[in-house]
């Protein structure tokens, strides 16, 4: 049976995140199995040309899953050869198998000796060949996807993974790259939202009807809050720099303040002249200890003296 050559691997970008974030996680390096299906399209060619001729159909892979090890020589040997025991359509739980996937840290992306061993030993298993959707006639594939998983030579600031999708061909003993066609991303996958419609209900909202006293009452009770909180803020101001209102302190605050530079200045010597004050007090406070001090040692000296004691 010759090989069946396909056109591009598509994979949806949940599932393409989903590998590169556990790729990403991994201590080490690790590879696993690609799981989905491959399907024969007949592309469309509308064209005002009289004459058309009939394109030939194309084969698709679709990556649906896929299963990570936690480190390499999971399903072969250190000589790449597959252990076909451990490949067996009971232990992928009946999942179709179309290749197997690597990943490995600052190497180039271009397929190892040993990977191409994996990959060439892979389809020897028949049984993990699978039928193709939408084919004209009874064709089997067999599982000779291969997709590598890599990160730059040098370290770079923003983490990034580089992949490449191969397809291996037993007849020319090659790897051919495939273009790796991301599902919905893109404007092509645009139109598959267009009949979007919610499910969920709307949120409860209240749309109580309230009469024109009851709404001014609530704006005389929220005025009264605000006032209170206002008050607020210009006593805590005032502890930092006294004099200088709220409302000018608003001015300070966004895109605006260039506009009132004089104000900002203003504002900080007010803070200044603030911990001035403050500096004086302690001094003052300070002062008065120290006398206090001195006031209580003549006291002692003269009660001592008069005791006799000295």
């Amino acid at each position: 049976m010759g090989d069946l050559v396909l056109q591009k691997i598509a994979i949806s970008g949940p599932t393409l995140a989903s590998m590169i974030q556990r790729l990403s996680s991994s201590p080490a390096d690790l590879d696993g199995l690609l799981f989905g299906h491959v399907t024969c399209v007949a592309p469309s060619a509308l064209s005002d040309d009289s004459v058309q001729s009939t394109p030939d159909s194309q084969l698709v892979a679709t990556i649906s899953s896929f299963l990570s090890f936690p480190s390499l020589l999971s399903f072969y040997d250190s000589l790449g050869r597959v252990d076909s025991s451990r490949l067996t359509l009971t232990n992928l739980n009946q999942k179709p198998l179309i290749g197997w996937f690597s990943f490995r840290r600052k190497t180039p992306l271009r397929p190892s000796m040993r990977e191409s061993s994996v990959t060439r030993s892979l389809p020897s298993n028949p049984q993990l060949y699978l039928p193709i959707q939408n084919a004209s006639s009874e064709s089997l594939f067999a599982p000779s996807i291969f997709l590598l998983f890599t990160t730059p030579l040098q370290d770079q600031f923003i983490q990034t993974c580089q992949y490449r999708a191969f397809q291996y061909q037993s007849s020319n003993l090659c790897f051919n790259p495939l273009p790796i066609d991301i599902v919905n991303i893109g404007p092509a996958f645009r139109g598959h939202y267009g009949a979007f419609s919610p499910t969920s209900a709307l949120p409860f909202l209240n749309c109580e009807l309230r009469s024109s006293s009851a709404i001014n009452e609530c704006r005389n009770e929220e005025n009264l809050i605000g006032m209170k909180r206002i008050a607020k803020d210009q006593s805590e101001l005032d502890m930092c720099a006294e004099g200088m209102q709220i409302g000018r302190l608003n001015q300070l605050i966004g895109p605006e303040a260039v506009n009132y530079t004089a104000g900002l200045e203003d504002l900080y010597k007010k803070m200044l002249c603030k911990i001035e004050s403050l500096a004086r007090l302690v001094e003052a406070s300070s002062a008065k200890v120290v006398e206090q001090e001195n006031h209580n040692r003549k006291l002692r000296y003269k009660v001592a003296r008069s005791a006799g004691l000295e």
